[in-house]
């Protein structure tokens, strides 16, 4: 079983930058690609990215590129993702995945989520 727990949330003003850290633990977790969704409230659960399980690969949306960034330490299973030149449509609970797609567009395990808001 693989437990992943989100780190990092909170409130930033537009323009700006937080990053966020996932801790995963367990099962196959280092063999598995990792990512991140986001959902809005009264939205549907967004895709953000992929990276694939070395780390080396990396998928984001449209929505994202350019402005997002992750990466991972197989080693400590820690996985991050930098977010810079926020927008307020960026606001949203940030859930780390993990699974075997690529990208990964069913996610097998999902952490709880960490708020992000980004003010105007």
């Amino acid at each position: 079983q693989v437990t992943l727990q989100e780190f990092g949330g909170g409130m930033v003003q537009t323009g700006g930058s937080l990053r966020l850290s996932c801790q995963a633990t367990g099962g196959r977790v280092y063999s598995l690609n990792a990512g991140w969704y986001r959902q809005a409230p009264g939205k549907e659960r967004e895709f953000v990215g992929t990276i694939g399980w070395t780390g080396g690969n990396t998928y984001y949306s449209s929505s994202v590129q350019g402005r997002f960034s992750m990466s991972r330490n197989v080693r400590t299973g820690m996985m991050y993702l930098d977010m810079s030149y926020l927008k307020p449509e960026d606001s949203g609970t940030y859930y780390c995945v993990s699974g075997a797609g690529w990208p990964i567009l069913e996610p097998t395990y999902l952490g709880r989520g960490t708020q992000v808001i980004v003010s105007s």
